[in-house]
């Protein structure tokens, strides 16, 4: 029989003392700013269990990889410059967020079927390479229809990478292993959840959707390559979800992400992340990519599609995506439109949502009435119930939706992989393109305001007090660690 070693209670205090001293080193020496329902969490978590808190803390606790300091990226300028909201442009630039361009074309597909043309049609016209970036690849019948184009574009000769979350990949199951590799197409596991120390936190995941082919052109979006985000399962409809196609420096930028995420999945624990532009540079110097579409120079810049990728996550040194929402909800003078699956803001971003709702802005909230996550419905509870009482529009759809998109009065729209949780802003990998020009923003407005009227209003009524302490509970620990 195994004897358990005995401690006093002054080598008790001892241990949790040094817990509590790691805990200060590793976030205050490494700037790992923490918000303080997660910074609670974790104090009282290594004083209450330490010999079990402190592992946790340890394993989960990083927040953000090695960091260098933000470098600044020159305001936009040239004849479209103004197309952009000031805020928006010099806020994106201090954080280091490569400037917006006109795109060649921007295509949205909210049908799944027409969404699958398009990842089809980008995967087909790849000639030089393909780049794919992606959180889940079902083991079904999409699956399976992705991994075969992207085996037949290796046997092309078009050098493909796939990069997949390896936890996302825990539904597949390694099924298209051995398709993928007898076709020459190289593959990497997003830090492996039991892998070696130095490749990453297990609790930092990638959730970036990206297809780029020859560095000009663009699929992304909020749908992973599975059934449920297309074609639905059996017995049950395809999920509510967006992505688009683009064709331009949207697609360079995307691509600029993707090589840093391809190095730290190898075991670098920062990406050497050039700018933007010097990173296609290069890539158009090698003869990798062809040089990007132009577009119409006759065509007015309230014509362009002005659009920038906005990047967030463990790789960069600020809170970009967190950062332009609260913003956004301070700027808006008229309307914000915003369709997320999950709804756990942070104090920060719901009072700067509460505070623009109660100066008399339009907010309309979309949010599926039962999402695929149980513990992420009982944590919005609060959030929700303070909107709408603060005169808030939260409209709650029968079907499960997985877009996540905003609008900010006629001038911004995000659209892609970030849900309106702690852990999307501030733990994952993400990404969501910025797109400015009139048509995109009208498109996206619509959908969301179609999609709401699907739905019933939330209720403001409170719950009973066990639900109440519920919600707390879970919105505490669960959505801040």
């Amino acid at each position: 029989m195994i004897a358990l070693p005995h401690l006093s209670p002054l080598e008790h205090s001892a241990f949790v003392a040094a817990g509590l001293l790691t805990y200060i080193v590793v976030t205050r020496v490494r700037r790992q700013r923490r918000h303080p329902y997660a910074a609670m969490s974790w104090v009282f978590g290594i004083a209450a269990f330490p010999y079990l808190g402190l592992p946790l803390f340890l394993i989960f606790g990083t927040r953000k990889l090695l960091r260098p300091a933000t470098r600044s990226q020159p305001v936009p300028s040239g004849p479209w410059a103004h197309a952009a909201p000031l805020w928006s442009t010099r806020l994106l630039a201090a954080l280091g967020v490569a400037g917006a361009q006109p795109q060649a074309d921007v295509r949205f597909a909210a049908d799944g079927d027409a969404a699958l043309e398009q990842l089809r049609g980008v995967i087909a016209a790849s000639r030089r390479t393909l780049d794919i970036c992606t959180y889940v690849l079902g083991d079904d019948e999409v699956g399976a229809m992705v991994a075969a184009a992207l085996a037949e574009r290796a046997r092309a000769g078009v050098q493909v990478r796939l990069l997949i979350d390896s936890i996302g990949n825990l539904k597949s199951g390694h099924s298209h292993d051995a398709l993928l590799k007898s076709a020459g197409v190289h593959t990497r596991l997003f830090v492996p959840a039991l892998g070696l120390p130095g490749r990453g936190r297990a609790n930092l995941r990638n959730h970036r959707k990206i297809v780029v082919a020859d560095g000009t052109r663009l699929w992304a979006g909020g749908r992973n390559m599975a059934n449920e985000y297309f074609i639905g399962r059996v017995d049950e409809p395809a999920w509510l979800d967006l992505s688009f196609v683009a064709e331009g420096a949207l697609a360079a930028q995307a691509l600029a992400l993707f090589e840093g995420d391809w190095h730290i999945a190898h075991g670098a624990r920062k990406a050497t992340r050039l700018d933007y532009a010097e990173r296609l540079a290069q890539h158009v110097a090698a003869g990798d990519i062809a040089p990007l579409p132009h577009p119409d120079p006759a065509a007015r810049p309230a014509d362009l599609a002005l659009a920038q990728w906005v990047p967030s996550g463990p790789d960069f040194h600020e809170d970009i995506l967190h950062a332009l929402l609260v913003s956004s909800a301070f700027h808006a003078e008229r309307r914000l439109l915003l369709a997320t699956p999950y709804f756990v803001p942070d104090e920060g971003l719901l009072e700067a949502l509460l505070l623009a709702a109660k100066r008399g802005l339009r907010i309309t909230l979309v949010l599926p009435r039962q999402s695929n996550h149980r513990l992420a419905d009982w944590a919005r509870g609060r959030a929700v119930r303070e909107l709408v009482d603060a005169g808030a529009h939260v409209h709650l759809v029968p079907t499960m939706l997985h877009a996540k998109a905003v609008v900010v009065d006629d001038v911004l729209a995000l659209c892609g992989s970030a849900n309106l949780d702690s852990r999307s802003l501030f733990i994952n990998y993400e990404a969501m393109a910025a797109f400015y020009g009139p048509r995109e923003i009208e498109w996206l407005a619509q959908w969301i305001t179609q999609t709401a009227h699907q739905g019933t209003p939330a209720s403001a009524r409170p719950p009973n007090w066990w639900r109440d302490i519920g919600e707390g509970i879970v919105a505490t620990v669960g959505f801040q660690l």
